[in-house]
């Protein structure tokens, strides 16, 4: 039912994820780990207390709004630009991945939530939208800074969410 990226990148990807999550130096740190497409760490602050209460409200709420889907905060997607953590991931009814246990996704949650934080630029945003679209996501979302939600689907901003149409545009 699901495409499996099986790129080489991807399944490279999945191995060096592997490796960090096995690390117990990384363990210890109290930073946000991604990497990048040549597999180098890259440590990012970890969230303030508004960008966690905000997770934590729009994962909340997608439980409510869409019950029979799977919901993940700091889900691991495998991209063309290694793996990155999705803030809150919905994944549709049917997906296995989470519980086969698999350590990262190859292909993208249906919604996928970032939330930004100070330190995020408009250029962040815009590349890891394209990732996420690239590897099978339906819609993106992003969260402001003032809590304004913007839907994108296909690529394209649009009024509001097309999988969950009741989801507010304020967290």
């Amino acid at each position: 039912m699901y495409q499996i990226a099986l790129q080489p990148e991807f399944l490279r990807n999945v191995a060096r994820w592997q490796e960090l999550l096995a690390d117990r130096e990384l363990a210890r740190l109290p930073h946000r780990i991604e990497t990048d497409r040549l597999g180098r760490i890259i440590i990012t602050p970890p969230p303030s207390l508004t960008h966690g209460s905000r997770q934590f409200r729009i994962a909340r709420l997608l439980a409510m709004l869409l019950p029979d889907g799977q919901l993940v905060t700091e889900c691991p997607l495998s991209t063309a630009d290694g793996v990155k953590a999705i803030d809150v991931a919905w994944l549709a009814p049917g997906r296995t991945e989470v519980d086969k246990g698999d350590l990262v996704l190859l292909t993208a949650p249906e919604i996928s939530v970032e939330i930004l934080s100070p330190s995020d630029s408009a250029e962040e945003m815009i590349e890891k939208r394209t990732l996420y679209f690239e590897a099978g996501a339906k819609e993106v979302w992003i969260c402001e800074l003032d809590g304004r939600l913007s839907f994108y689907s296909a690529g394209e901003l649009a009024d509001n969410s097309e999988i969950c149409t009741r989801f507010p545009k304020q967290i």
